[in-house]
């Protein structure tokens, strides 16, 4: 496969926005009710308008804040701030011999990644992407940083960017519409081979805001991945016309890709995926409704509306409706009635605070912020803390494991080869689950695994009951791995095989020699 040309580019990327098109209408209403604030579908971006206000139609904020605490709860049970949320373990390919000292020299890689993660803005960004998943898809740019943050994680609206899907419903490639000032270019790109017409730009207008594309497009045959930074278009110097110049700024090939899309769940044969405010849209649109009608009732309860018989005194034109105001009229009653007359309503809307209720409980169900204790409670045990992480993995169910495949395995692959690739540490073997596999250790991760090592450790008694038959039945040494992997106990603590076969054997010859002492006659 020859590189691609930025034309070539622009047209799979002007393809796949068309693509995208389809999941306007879905995305725009998601956005506008539950997560206004990062709203781009309203059409600002375009216009280029920043600081409208966003929530002209919002009339209820419970998924507003439901969503929020969607993502809080995914972070605090997967992605714990300033904790170490992963293990680096060997694969099935490392000799069974190897794997204690391998074991060990991940642990020391692992330690250095979170060192690293801590000195990024990685908790802040990984909140802002799992607050896009709640709507269904979330992208993260993940690229070396400086010296004070070496590695740069940024949480990147996916309304900015189309998606063209692999084999097996991979994300092969990423098209990025990005707009900044000029003169921010060659600070972000030092590597940038800028065109003399945009030279002349940053030169004259430094303030002036460029679109440019970004595209990571996967070479199928070098199995490499090419990042191309393009300028799609530029005006002539009169400024009257539109000249296409198509100037590709940046090319680099890379063996990772940069990007991490994350799918909360994913129809067969859909790029995009959909998440819980998809599903609970019917109910926060009806809410929404319900509290507009809500409100525009109760206005109409406080102010009322009237009727004005016009006799020549009384001028409705100049009434005003506020309190302590004196109204002058021709007569308050008679056989013609009274100048100024409430109208009343037809109806009472006295059934609305029941269908609220449930709407709230549905929307909060549907994501995930049922469970919570209230504040008022006292302090929960830890078996209730582990009963409600098991309860979190099973409402999460396919998510949780989609979650592990597209946001955290291919966020410490990417983490590792950027560290690798500045030289903060030195790794030979590959992370792909044979060599080197990633073991979560978050909350919910540990949640699970307690649930598996209870039925070990119950078939562990059963068998020390069985006598010296059950006794015999299981690896003592496999046993004692097995417990210390499920609950994340460093390797660097433990002692290897050949170490408790040593300590098993000294211990035995004192004990003989103690037996022998005691044995031994004593003199007088």
């Amino acid at each position: 496969m020859a590189r691609i040309t930025p034309q070539e580019i622009l047209k799979r990327q002007e393809k796949a926005d068309a693509r995208k098109e389809n999941w306007r209408t879905i995305y725009e209403e998601c956005y506008e009710f539950a997560l206004p604030q990062r709203n781009l579908y309203s059409g600002h971006y375009e216009g280029k308008t920043p600081g409208q206000n966003k929530m002209v139609r919002v009339f209820d904020a419970t998924a507003i804040n439901s969503t929020q605490r969607f993502a809080n709860r995914i972070q605090s049970a997967l992605f714990p701030p300033y904790r170490s949320w992963c293990t680096l373990q060997p694969g099935s390919d490392i000799p069974q011999d190897r794997k204690s000292e391998i074991a060990e020299a991940l642990e020391i890689y692992a330690d250095k990644m979170f060192a690293v993660i801590r000195q990024t803005n990685f908790d802040l960004a990984i909140s802002e992407f799992l607050l896009d998943l709640c709507v269904g898809t979330a992208v993260m740019l993940v690229q070396p940083g400086d010296e004070d943050a070496p590695i740069r994680f940024t949480p990147v609206p996916q309304y900015l960017v189309s998606l063209e899907e692999g084999p097996h419903g991979t994300i092969d490639n990423v098209y990025r519409k990005m707009r900044l000032r000029a003169e921010a270019i060659q600070r972000q790109w030092p590597d940038a081979d800028i065109p003399p017409r945009l030279e002349k730009m940053i030169q004259e207008k430094p303030e002036a805001e460029i679109d440019l594309i970004e595209a990571t497009v996967f070479n199928t045959d070098e199995n490499i991945y090419c990042y191309h930074l393009i300028w799609p278009k530029d005006k002539s110097e009169d400024g009257t016309k539109s000249v296409q110049v198509n100037a590709e700024l940046v090319y680099r090939t890379m063996d990772v890709s940069p990007w991490i899309v994350s799918r909360f769940m994913k129809v067969p044969g859909e790029v995009y995926g959909r998440g819980p405010l998809v599903t609970a849209l019917p109910d926060i649109k009806t809410l929404n409704k319900v509290k507009e009608l809500v409100l525009k009732n109760a206005s109409l309860a406080v102010s009322g509306v009237y009727t004005a018989a016009d006799d020549g005194v009384l001028n409705p034109q100049t009434i005003r409706i506020v309190p302590g105001a004196i109204i002058p009229v021709a007569r308050n009653g008679g056989a013609q009635g009274e100048s100024l007359r409430p109208l009343r309503s037809a109806t009472d809307f006295n059934v609305s605070q029941l269908v609220i209720n449930d709407l709230v409980m549905n929307i909060k169900k549907m994501l995930l912020d049922d469970s919570l204790p209230p504040d008022n409670m006292s302090a929960r045990s830890a078996t209730e803390i582990v009963q409600r992480m098991k309860e979190l993995s099973q409402n999460l169910g396919s998510a949780y494991g989609r979650l592990i495949t597209e946001a955290m395995g291919p966020l410490v692959r990417r983490i590792l080869y950027v560290m690798d690739e500045r030289g903060l540490i030195d790794l030979p073997l590959r992370v792909d689950g044979l060599e080197v596999k990633i073991t979560p250790t978050s909350p919910l991760a540990q949640a699970q695994n307690m649930e598996d090592l209870e039925k070990v450790l119950q078939f562990a008694q059963i068998a020390q009951a069985a006598g010296p038959i059950g006794q015999v039945a299981m690896n003592q040494d496999n046993l004692i791995d097995y417990i210390a992997e499920k609950m994340g106990v460093p390797q660097s603590i433990l002692n290897n095989r050949q170490e408790r076969q040593q300590i098993a054997a000294e211990m035995q010859q004192q004990m003989m020699a103690m037996q022998q002492q005691q044995g031994m006659p004593q003199e007088g």
